[in-house]
């Protein structure tokens, strides 16, 4: 007799669990032919009051959830292969669960990355939704933190700090009165914009790449540390969307808020100044906005930071803080 377990499985999953080698959802495994290429892999848990609010829509979780693991995937390079997805439930709510696995069905289709297993576990504690995703590229391409050189141009892709802004008008932050430019900042931070769409470009252009998921100073500092190089970028050009310009001309939020808040997925990444013009044309034919913002240096000093006079800006924070 099947558990419930088994059940829910059944039902909200299985239909998802498209790929050949997903046999099902009926095995303790999945099988992925590499066929010369390499196999990437990354995972990211997200945790009810950590990572989302507990009145976050169910289609956004599994939409976040997914997505912020995409973005990982297009920092490296690689193309999706498929995911496998483990849940920790309180309960079996059929009004959540329908409208999360529908969700995540429909962003596993236009992704092409199809479900392959996974684990589903109750709980007394938050809700938590951890995804392990799967990516394939040309063996040896993969583009690494560790790769950025002295003179590199440090680009991002999209804009930056919506997200953190987002989750400020979630939390009941007054920051603009401007209701439809509020949503859109909390659409930011519900459903991330993976960039696989230049995943190609990076790996061709980029000598170094990563998401920016925790905050771009702290992120940036990371890439610096495993690079073994500094870096100076301009605050100025910095890509900001409307909303977040208007928010910081009135001061209802400053610099560090964006640069620091974190849940971003944007790409950070740097590359020769002989590429940035090839990059910059690929990411149009992508439809991906970029922005170059500053260089790599010699040292292993933190990133500097400078506003509009060339002074460097004192940061209290670098990045999002897990604990």
């Amino acid at each position: 007799m099947a558990s419930a377990e088994d059940d829910l499985i059944a039902r909200y999953f299985r239909p998802l669990a498209t790929h050949a080698g997903a046999l099902g959802l009926i095995d303790d495994a999945a099988v992925l032919a590499a066929s010369g290429e390499d196999i990437v892999v990354t995972t990211d848990a997200i945790v009810e009051g950590v990572h989302f609010l507990p009145d976050d829509p169910p289609a956004t979780l599994a939409q976040k959830a997914l997505r912020v693991n995409l973005s990982d995937l297009a920092a490296k390079g690689a193309g999706p292969a498929g995911f496998v997805l483990t849940l920790a439930l309180r309960d079996i709510n059929e009004r959540w669960l329908t409208p999360f696995a529908q969700a995540l069905g429909e962003d596993a289709a236009a992704y092409n990355c199809p479900l392959l297993g996974g684990d589903t576990v109750s709980t007394p504690g938050p809700l938590m939704i951890s995804v392990t995703i799967f990516g394939k590229l040309p063996a040896g391409t993969m583009v690494r933190r560790d790769g950025a050189k002295p003179d590199d141009i440090i680009a991002v892709t999209g804009t930056i700090g919506d997200a953190a802004l987002g989750l400020a008008c979630l939390k009941g932050k007054k920051l603009l009165d401007d209701a439809s430019a509020c949503e859109a900042l909390v659409a930011r931070y519900r459903t991330p914009q993976p960039r696989n769409a230049l995943a190609e470009a990076i790996r061709t252009h980029a000598s170094a790449a990563m998401d920016i998921s925790d905050g771009l100073a702290g992120d940036l500092a990371k890439l610096c540390a495993a690079s073994k190089v500094s870096a100076a970028v301009e605050a100025s050009t910095i890509p900001l969307s409307d909303p977040a310009r208007r928010i910081l001309s009135a001061g209802t939020a400053g610099v560090e808020a964006l640069i620091a808040g974190g849940d971003d997925y944007e790409v950070l990444c740097t590359m020769p100044e002989n590429r940035w013009s090839s990059f910059r044309e690929a990411a149009g034919r992508a439809g991906v906005a970029v922005a170059a913002i500053g260089r790599m240096q010699n040292g292993t000093s933190a990133p500097v930071f400078r506003d509009a006079s060339g002074m460097p800006m004192p940061l209290k924070r670098l990045s999002y803080s897990h604990f």
